[in-house]
């Protein structure tokens, strides 16, 4: 999940990229001098590495490819969220954020070796097929993909529109099988919306793009026109995450001033607050719910942070990702980019959400027979090398202590089967819009004196 913004910093990419090129330009060349510090020793290191697999290697080998792999396998192993990606992965990745791509519309993530489908952009190629967050993708085009990484089958995925690509999936106590999705240009609709019943505002963010903003801002005018809203629920559920401007903004949208996320890292340079502007609520007065649930992640736990603490929503669903980090982009002129986790964010209370996530206010489970079917649970925590608030020395930018649980998934916070998501049978969304009823019963009780 890629979270951006104002992030990029141009002199740290230039100075990563000097260093790419040296390693490319020396690799055929001799170590002639004794090294005059430890990086020269590394440097020195690389060098006969490569010079070596290039003379004994069963086959031929690029020295670029070499080098390219030697750049992701360093940066891969800091945290989940930091890589290497090359020019055509740094491409795929901006075009992701532009919400626009052509491939099935599918997102990846790799957990525990496998390969899973975190999110089927809905109404592209692979939900219409079937494909389901949770699934397991074994081969692609009958070849196994053990051993690959995300990048790897992600580029795979994507190619010319109307072109074909064959999966094989495996969901757990089912047998594998293999279906054929047809390629598209896939246009990453990150908003949809609904009028529920007694004016209800019902509004969904899959992802959080460029567009998402102004796709909310459309959905909340057309759900006002001609009427008062007398309650409103923002579902976060199955959101990776996405821009962080993008979050900031969506989340300003229902706040007058205040902060809305801190950002704390390394250096003083890292750390930022970011505030919504005065005035900023577009439906000011209306009660609020926001759903979340396990495959909430990043952007939305900043949007479900800031809301819950600033009072302006109650949280309900289940526990949220845990992904509070940000990644700042350093392009590479011409040869792709690095992606580094540079800083956590913190809800405005001095909550760090990283490994811990966002908790609900009221907790709604949902019965066996309403969730993803077998899906594959899991939170920010149990992936390897994840950081947690501690890896910062523990402060948060307001000097309060920050927590560092890591959390392990449980079964019972396996997130809803997307087929049933904002449809009656839907308990979660139940559950809020019960909610509302309450809170306009309590209201009515007192406009009559009766509290």
């Amino acid at each position: 999940m890629v979270v951006l913004g104002r992030w990029s910093r141009i002199l740290g990419a230039l100075a990563v990229s000097a260093l790419f090129l040296m390693l490319i330009s020396s690799c055929g060349a001799e170590h002639t001098s004794p090294p005059a510090s430890r990086d020269a020793t590394d440097l020195a290191l690389i060098r006969k590495v490569v010079r070596q697999v290039q003379q004994s290697y069963v086959r031929p080998v690029d020295a670029d490819a070499l080098v390219s792999d030697a750049v992701k396998g360093m940066v891969s192993h800091l945290d989940p969220h930091s890589e290497y990606l090359d020019e055509q992965e740094y491409q795929d990745m901006m075009s992701d954020s532009r919400g626009e791509i052509e491939g099935i519309g599918v997102d990846i993530d790799q957990v525990k070796g496998a390969l899973l489908v975190v999110t089927a952009v809905d109404g592209g190629p692979a939900a219409r097929a079937g494909i389901r967050p949770g699934d397991r993708i074994l081969k692609l085009d009958q070849q196994p993909i053990v051993g690959w990484t995300i990048d790897a089958l992600m580029h795979r995925l994507r190619g010319p529109a109307g072109t074909t690509v064959t999966l094989t999936i495996a969901r757990d106590r089912q047998a594998s099988f293999t279906v054929a999705v047809t390629r598209a240009l896939v246009h990453f609709t990150s908003v949809a919306w609904a009028l529920e019943p007694n004016a209800i505002g019902y509004v969904r963010i899959s992802q959080f793009t460029e567009s998402t903003p102004a796709e909310l801002t459309d959905a909340i005018v057309r759900l006002k026109r001609g009427r008062r809203l007398k309650g409103f629920v923002l579902d976060l559920r199955d959101d990776p995450g996405g821009l962080l401007d993008s979050a900031v903004t969506v989340a300003s949208d229902f706040l007058d001033g205040g902060t809305v996320v801190a950002t704390h890292g390394r250096s003083d340079e890292d750390d930022d607050v970011y505030t919504a502007p005065d005035q900023g609520d577009l439906i000011r007065g209306t009660p609020m719910a926001v759903l979340i649930n396990g495959y909430s992640a990043s952007a939305a736990e900043i949007v479900a942070g800031a809301l819950q603490d600033r009072h302006r929503a109650a949280v309900l669903g289940t526990q949220s990702f845990g992904k509070g980090s940000v990644q700042t982009i350093f392009p590479l002129e011409g040869q792709g980019a690095l992606r580094l986790t540079t800083a956590l964010y913190f809800t405005p209370s001095g909550r760090s959400i990283q490994g811990s996530g966002i908790t609900p206010d009221i907790v709604v489970s949902l019965p066996r027979e309403k969730r993803e079917p077998d899906a594959v649970v899991t939170h920010e925590g149990d992936l390897p090398g994840a950081l947690t608030a501690a890896a910062l020395e523990g402060t948060n930018p307001a000097g309060r202590a920050a927590p560092s649980q890591r959390l392990t998934a449980s079964q019972d916070e396996a997130p809803i089967d997307p087929a049933i998501i904002g449809t009656p049978m839907d308990d979660q969304l139940e559950a809020a819009l019960t909610l509302f009823a309450s809170h306009e019963t309590t209201r009515a009780s007192i406009d009559r004196g009766e509290h």
